[in-house]
């Protein structure tokens, strides 16, 4: 049996929230904090103690997890539960954070005696209550090892990505660009779908006919490698985005705009011919 250890929750949104359910329900010792004190307080029946400040939250706990806004509410909210850390307290930083910055703040609380690492995560709020989703996890390898059983109780797969402190910043913004990506994607499939007389809940289907995960997998590596050996070349895929942006009528559209005049520009510098995978010209 594990355990039970005295945490405290800085945040409590809809992912802190869920985070801090999951945790009541292990019969961890919690003491929660968010900047709008109801949102914190609506988890008291589960025993949650809410705190009034930062430094009151953090007092006695001995990991206290960020599930904040972004960098510079980290910096505020660190700054004021600061004096009421205890020595061995680890901050454990989930929030989805500027690579640069992150990397900064590592540095300057390392160099202060601070415990601090960053774990962002891909997990959602009913995940977070489940305990299921992912976390990374990047900086001092002890750290890592001395939270590694909690996060392990608190997501399905942990995974750590090694000393660089801001490296698990960069995967987050990475999985983020693919889903926000996909998402406007999507909205254009069923832009395209609507506008030609198909249920939109139909055409979905077609992401039954191939295996997205291998299209990325298989042509961003060829990308990441400048291997632009042309297997769809970017003069055809051109014109299917132009089949589609005509079908989607005047129903306004999310990404295959932009990805038209992407292609425009680099057909115009003579890279028809090559793979589609040229789109990623630049980016390596």
């Amino acid at each position: 049996m594990s355990r039970i250890s005295h945490i405290a929750f800085l945040g409590t949104g809809m992912l802190g929230a869920g985070f801090v359910e999951a945790a009541a329900g292990r019969g961890e010792t919690i003491t929660a904090w968010n900047r709008t004190t109801s949102k914190a307080r609506a988890l008291e029946h589960l025993g949650v103690r809410v705190a009034e400040t930062p430094a009151d939250a953090v007092r006695g706990a001995e990991r206290v997890h960020l599930v904040l806004k972004d960098d510079a509410v980290v910096d505020d909210v660190i700054a004021a539960a600061r004096s009421a850390l205890a020595p061995d307290t680890i901050i454990v930083d989930h929030t989805t954070n500027q690579p640069a910055l992150t990397a900064a703040r590592a540095n300057a609380l390392h160099a202060a005696g601070v415990k601090y690492i960053h774990c962002p995560v891909f997990i959602g709020p009913a995940a977070a209550r489940a305990g299921q989703g992912t976390i990374m996890s990047s900086g001092p390898r002890h750290l890592f090892d001395a939270i590694q059983p909690a996060l392990a109780r608190m997501a399905e797969r942990v995974e750590y990505l090694g000393e660089r402190a801001d490296l698990a910043a960069v995967y987050k913004l990475c999985g983020n660009a693919v889903i926000i990506g996909t998402t406007a994607l999507v909205a254009d499939v069923l832009a395209i779908a609507t506008n030609a007389n198909v249920p939109p809940i139909d055409v979905l289907h077609v992401a039954d006919f191939f295996n997205p995960a291998a299209t990325i997998r298989i042509r961003g590596k060829n990308m990441a490698t400048r291997n632009y050996a042309p297997s769809f070349e970017l003069d055809m895929s051109r014109k299917d985005v132009r089949l589609m942006i005509e079908t989607a009528g005047t129903r306004p559209l999310c990404a295959l705009p932009g990805i038209a005049a992407r292609m425009d520009t680099l057909i115009g510098e003579g890279e028809g011919r090559k793979d589609l995978g040229i789109l990623g010209k630049t980016s390596v």
